[in-house]
């Protein structure tokens, strides 16, 4: 019973998810073959993401962009020592559609609808971590209206509210099997195990930047988007194959949960080397060291559980260039480097990242001077690493389990762009 009791106190571990996750930066297919560059970039609608108060130096008085991207990711986990090793592929297709209007000389107005947070984790059922994790799947959907006000031909500002909507699932054991000896706790001969669901979570925050041409071929730009709490409430856990003298303790209840995504602060620059060329660097911090635990209140006297996550501030540099050989085509390429927010002793395989580095490229097509195709291509390469969770509890214990993390990510895209 205390065994159990532990380990099911700490059930909502892995939802972590929501806050760290795969962080693939796919928010426009543009601006992605660049590097994911952007902040000081006017190439169409995607600003309203990248920068807000770029919208109001579109050439265009309607811009339109969509698009989307096919997510392959797989993680290699193996632990030599213990003889362990399992992997997991996973699939998502994050999207993004902007819009914008310019309503008069001076103002724009714009609508702007992506998914940040939308790829999973399965990893093979009941494999040797699946006390931490056997599966989860996230979705959040992130609605942002806004409004960019040219001051002069040289600067302009911009911003808006964001409203989020999502929800998350996950799965986990409830007692760990360390080797094919061990009987983890269950009934009828399958491990117990708990599902925990949210569904319709939404949560309020903002964006804010502005952009200064100091001279005709050079573009300065900064954007802060505010850290958003996602505030779970009357999430349903629900619990598989517990032992008999357990059930009437761990039957189905409710739980709250505050899960924080962090602000992030981007600076950079853009310059126009020539009529043909344009290149463009931005640097970005993401200020995770907010999410120093993930606590989660159960209903039914399950006593609340505190998770350890202990996130640093993380920095990530982008270069990205653009060359435009005539009217019809333009191809784009770019790499950027992210620094994982996960610290030594907290690597837990629902959030399996490291130090990352991406590759990108991508090409526009303009089918007609008003309507062009977009394709972009990420691979993705997170640094080998060995490393460990050494918070979960188990009988008033703490637990390591770790080992060797390999990941990679391939992500190709395609999108319109449409104005007049």
């Amino acid at each position: 019973m205390k065994k159990l009791l532990s380990l099911t106190a700490a059930a909502l571990a892995a939802t972590s998810a929501f806050a760290g996750g795969y962080r693939v930066s796919l928010q426009g297919q543009k601006q992605l073959a660049m590097g994911h560059t952007g902040v000081a970039v006017v190439n169409s609608a995607e600003s309203l993401f990248f920068n807000p108060a770029g919208a109001a130096f579109l050439k265009d008085r309607f811009n339109f962009s969509a698009g989307a991207n096919g997510l392959f990711a797989r993680t290699k986990f193996q632990n030599r020592e213990n003889n362990w090793a399992s992997s997991t592929d996973n699939f998502g297709t994050p999207f993004e559609v902007y819009a914008s209007y310019r309503a008069t000389d001076w103002l724009t107005v714009g609508l702007a609808v992506y998914s940040p947070y939308g790829s999973a984790v399965e990893w093979d059922r009941d494999w040797v971590g699946a006390n931490l994790v056997n599966n989860i799947d996230l979705e959040a959907i992130y609605i942002q209206p806004t409004i960019a006000i040219k001051v002069n031909d040289q600067l302009s500002i911009g911003g808006g509210p964001i409203y989020v909507t999502g929800g998350v699932e996950f799965n986990r054991n409830l007692s760990r099997s360390l080797n094919e000896n061990e009987v983890p706790l269950g009934e009828n001969g399958n491990p117990a195990d708990v599902t925990i669901k949210a569904t319709n979570v939404t949560a309020w925050g903002w964006t804010a930047g502005f952009m200064l041409n100091p001279v005709e071929s050079v573009r300065v730009g900064v954007n802060y988007r505010s850290e958003i709490i996602m505030e779970a409430r009357n999430g349903d856990a629900t619990f598989h194959d517990v032992p008999a003298f357990a059930q009437g303790t761990y039957r189905d209840t409710k739980f709250n949960a505050d899960l924080p995504l962090p602000a992030e602060l981007t600076a950079g620059f853009s310059v126009e080397l020539t009529d043909k060329w344009l290149v463009a660097f931005d640097y970005n911090v993401a200020f995770w060291n907010v999410y120093k635990a993930l606590t989660v209140d159960f209903v039914n006297n399950i006593p609340t559980s505190v998770n350890p996550r202990n996130y640093k501030d993380a920095n990530t540099y982008r270069v990205g260039a653009q060359f435009k050989p005539n009217q019809k085509f333009a191809f784009r390429a770019g790499w950027y480097f992210d620094e994982s927010p996960v610290q030594d002793g907290y690597f837990a395989p629902e959030t399996p990242r490291n130090d990352s580095m991406g590759f990108t490229g991508g090409l526009t097509y303009q089918v007609t001077p008003k309507l062009g195709i977009d394709a972009s291509f990420l691979y993705l390469h997170f640094k080998e690493t060995n490393n460990s969770y050494n918070y979960t509890a188990e009988d008033g214990n703490y637990y390591t389990f770790g080992g060797t993390y390999k990941n990679v990510v391939f992500s190709p895209g395609i999108g319109l762009t449409y104005s007049f």
